[in-house]
């Protein structure tokens, strides 16, 4: 894979994008000292180059409901590879389970989870989680206060 070479100009206009996804062009190209057409088209060639994975809309979980935030990690039974796969599809298909990483250490992966209270994350961990085929353990984690949350990326 041949490294992507970015300049000033593509890292301001992946900065203000980061920042506000919802830019006008002509605010992403006052951002990055442009005119639109110019601003335009490198835009269009970021995306093209796939530095941009595309854009979306951060909710407030705590405003839907959602006031518990966990950190889980999940031990898989010896020789889950059988499993791997029905593994996989129940986390993709879960919507309270917002990331998850395969991992190395103590545990297999370790997911972000967000819940209603405790007894909904309890419900979810023993009713969904531990009973989901090739999972031996799960140990979670509960966030008491958010210090940073960003899925914003370093561009410099």
């Amino acid at each position: 894979m041949t490294p992507i070479t970015l300049d000033a100009v593509d890292r301001r206009i992946l900065a203000h994008l980061q920042a506000n996804a919802r830019a006008t062009t002509l605010e992403l190209a006052q951002a990055a000292g442009l005119s639109p057409a110019q601003c335009n088209r490198r835009h269009r060639r970021l995306e093209e180059l796939g530095l941009i994975g595309g854009y979306e809309a951060r909710l407030a979980a705590p405003a839907l409901g959602l006031h518990v935030v966990a950190f889980v990690n999940v031990v898989m039974e010896r020789g889950h590879i059988r499993e791997l796969s029905k593994f996989k599809a129940l986390v993709g298909d879960l919507a309270q389970i917002q990331e998850c990483y395969a991992v190395t250490g103590d545990s297999d992966y370790v997911m972000k989870v967000v819940a209603r209270d405790l007894k909904s994350l309890s419900n979810f961990l023993m009713d969904t989680l531990m009973r989901t085929p090739g999972v031996q353990a799960v140990r979670s984690t509960v966030c008491l206060d958010e210090i940073k949350c960003t899925a914003a990326l370093p561009v410099d």
